[in-house]
């Protein structure tokens, strides 16, 4: 489990997710982009949040380890975001040309 502090709020969030978060948090930044990704996660209370976080390139995000023993908040939805808009980032999908317009017939009158 991971810490994740963002304005003043701390939240337990899964490893992965922590950590995909702030690679598309810095992804985003880059390309002078936002979005927004929800997660499962666990408040200050320990009761169970879904929380959305705005990304762009003003975003800061802080992620530290924690001794937790409380089990992973499933998310395994928001980490398959994740990961398919990392991948659209950093690996954009290749321009393909629409079909060839037909030839125009040129006709002498």
């Amino acid at each position: 489990m991971k810490h994740v502090t963002m304005a003043d709020k701390s939240l337990l969030i899964g490893d992965e997710a922590a950590e995909l978060l702030v690679e598309y948090a810095a992804l985003l930044a880059r390309v002078s982009s936002a979005d927004t990704v929800s997660l499962n996660a666990y408040g200050d209370d320990g009761d169970p949040v879904e929380v959305t976080f705005l990304l762009n390139s003003g975003t800061v995000v802080l992620i530290e380890s924690s001794d937790s023993i409380v089990a992973e908040p499933e998310n395994y939805a928001g980490i398959a975001y994740l990961r398919e808009h990392i991948s659209r980032i950093e690996s954009p999908p290749q321009v393909q040309p629409m079909e060839q317009p037909p030839q125009q017939q040129d006709w002498e009158l």
